[in-house]
């Protein structure tokens, strides 16, 4: 098996394709990151206080050179969502193997940003399909660990239906994650 930072890979369901997001993609990307009803749903836990809603690309593209910097140093990958139906872009996943000293050491930490118009069942139950089915593999993790604020009501379902339990205690100092175990699937 390759390894997802030497080679990322194409990621797909009928839904959605995920592909390693590339700086080309800012523009279009702008439309998710300034969507002032999709910044609240953003996971910018443990990000210095940056909460991804920006109102230019080149705010984005300054967080964009963080991502590429991020996947070159083996730290976390970002895709970009694509759908399939109309080749756009929606948003994007972001995936890393989180190393600590406490008990969630070697689960991954799934990050999904949409717009908003996207946040549905249907968009997010296909990307945790991919996530579920390629994730524990690609990132060698015993669990995923994913946000969902109480509001992020279609996320939640989602969630739910593909396996994902309330986490019941605090990741770190932040709370609303999901988690779901490789043994689930």
């Amino acid at each position: 098996m390759e390894n997802v930072y030497e080679i990322c890979p194409v990621l797909k369901n009928d839904l959605i394709t995920l592909r390693q997001t590339t700086f080309e993609d800012a523009e279009e990307l702008l439309k998710c990151y300034s969507d002032i009803n999709a910044a609240p749903l953003f996971n910018s836990d443990n990000c210095n206080g940056d909460t991804f809603f920006y109102t230019t690309v080149e705010q984005l593209l300054k967080t964009m050179e963080l991502w590429d910097y991020s996947y070159k140093n083996r730290h976390f990958v970002r895709w970009t969502v694509i759908s399939n139906n109309t080749n756009e872009i929606i948003g994007t996943v972001e995936m890393f193997h989180r190393r600590a000293n406490d008990e969630f050491d070697h689960y991954g930490i799934l990050r999904i940003d949409l717009q908003s118009k996207f946040e549905n069942m249907e968009v997010i139950s296909s990307i945790l399909e991919v996530a579920n089915q390629q994730f524990y593999k690609l990132f060698d993790v015993c669990a995923i660990l994913t946000k969902a604020i109480s509001i992020a009501t279609a996320r939640i379902l989602s969630l739910k239906e593909k396996g994902y339990v309330p986490l019941g205690k605090k990741l770190i100092k932040y709370d609303d994650y999901f988690v779901r175990s490789k043994e689930s699937h």
